[in-house]
């Protein structure tokens, strides 16, 4: 794999105006990786594993991950990419919820979530936190897709 090919952000977000508020301030922290926006679980793995143009076929990944989905839940998503024989466990996945429960914060990343951050309700604060995400994803270094 090339070490330059830009990193995929997949964003699975069910929220139309979290999902613009996210791609704007990414956008104002200066990364202007392509974006893949999903609306529920289903159509996110489709992508992940199965879309030429996705992540397992077209290398490397940032998932933005959003656990209250309407057709499965966030936590079975994860699961998923950081399961055992997954090509993309090695992928980061930000956990982007409301939900602030220990239990589910913990459980996050016991199944391997890299980033979790609760949406603020508060609008500005929701700005900024996603601005830091932004200028994080402008510094971290992304591996490649494990080769089956």
């Amino acid at each position: 794999m090339n070490a330059q090919q830009p990193v995929n952000i997949v964003m699975i977000e069910d929220d139309e105006g979290h999902a613009r508020l996210i791609e704007k301030n990414i956008r104002r922290a200066g990364i202007s990786n392509t974006i893949h926006h999903f609306l529920d679980g289903t159509t996110a793995l489709n992508f992940l594993y199965e879309d030429p143009s996705g992540p397992v076929h077209n290398g490397p990944a940032l998932i933005l991950l959003d656990l209250n989905l309407p057709d499965m839940s966030g936590t079975d998503i994860l699961a998923k990419i950081k399961g055992e024989g997954s090509p993309l466990r090695r992928a980061p996945v930000v956990v982007l919820t409301t939900t602030d429960d220990k239990l589910e914060i913990q459980r996050c990343y016991d199944l391997g979530c890299n980033v979790y951050i609760t949406k603020p309700v508060n609008y500005e604060n929701f700005a900024a936190a996603i601005r830091q995400l932004g200028l994080f994803l402008s510094v971290i270094q992304v591996p490649d897709v494990e080769e089956g």
